[in-house]
């Protein structure tokens, strides 16, 4: 047990820069304490104590404003930073080594029985406000951008951004050739909440290109006339 907070705290430490020592982690984080308390709170509910459990876990939500369903698996040092707003739900899966900024949510879509909250795998980067809505995969050191809507899969090592949301790079190259953002090598920005491309800005920059082309061919016709 102690062993596992250790790394959790950890866990904060690598990725926090505001983190001065363990203690403050321990006295001042509530991802931190949600991450506890949903452990002991998920350990009830896989022993039939259900109403306990979920007692617990709206306990937690009114201490720190983050709310984790105790059926939720979650794997080993998630980070969820700030954390206010933050909603995970039932049947969600999380991997290891992700991050989760604040006013995420890992939610579903209907009153649907069965998997119904996304998959999360290892290494992924959930930015603040963003939403993953069904039951399917998030894949492993996937980004998801601020405020972006995912509404379904995502393959491994991209990044998704917009409403709903889109893949704009994999594998740290762009998706579209016509995509004007600058390769950045992904241990440089993975946690970086500004170098994220933008699809639309992108598409628009790249119309205004052809058409002042367009408009330079026409000149020359005319000129030429």
């Amino acid at each position: 047990m102690f062993k596992s907070i250790r790394k959790e705290i950890r866990g904060i430490m690598h990725r926090d820069p505001a983190a001065r020592n363990s203690l403050e982690v321990i006295l001042c984080y509530s991802g931190f304490h949600a991450i506890i308390s949903h452990r002991i709170a998920h350990w009830l509910y896989n022993h039939r104590l259900k109403l306990l459990a979920r007692m617990l876990s709206q306990f937690s939500r009114f201490i720190t404003g983050i709310e984790i369903h105790p059926a939720a698996k979650i794997g080993k040092r998630l980070f969820i930073d700030h954390g206010m707003g933050v909603v995970i739900g039932e049947t969600t899966v999380i991997g290891d080594n992700v991050t989760i900024y604040q006013g995420a949510t890992l939610g579903g879509t209907g009153k649907e029985q069965g998997k119904r909250h996304p998959t999360i795998g290892d290494g992924v980067v959930i930015s603040a406000g963003a939403k993953i809505l069904g039951p399917f995969t998030v894949g492993d050191n996937s980004k998801v951008g601020a405020g972006a809507v995912v509404l379904k899969e995502v393959p491994p090592n991209c990044t998704v951004v917009g409403i709903p949301g889109r893949v704009v790079r994999k594998d740290n190259i762009p998706v579209l050739a016509e995509t004007r953002v600058e390769k950045v090598d992904c241990d440089e920005v993975d946690l970086d909440q500004i170098k994220m491309p933008d699809p639309v800005d992108d598409a628009i920059s790249c119309i205004i290109e052809r058409l002042s082309k367009v408009e330079e061919q026409l000149k020359r016709l005319e000129e030429a006339e």
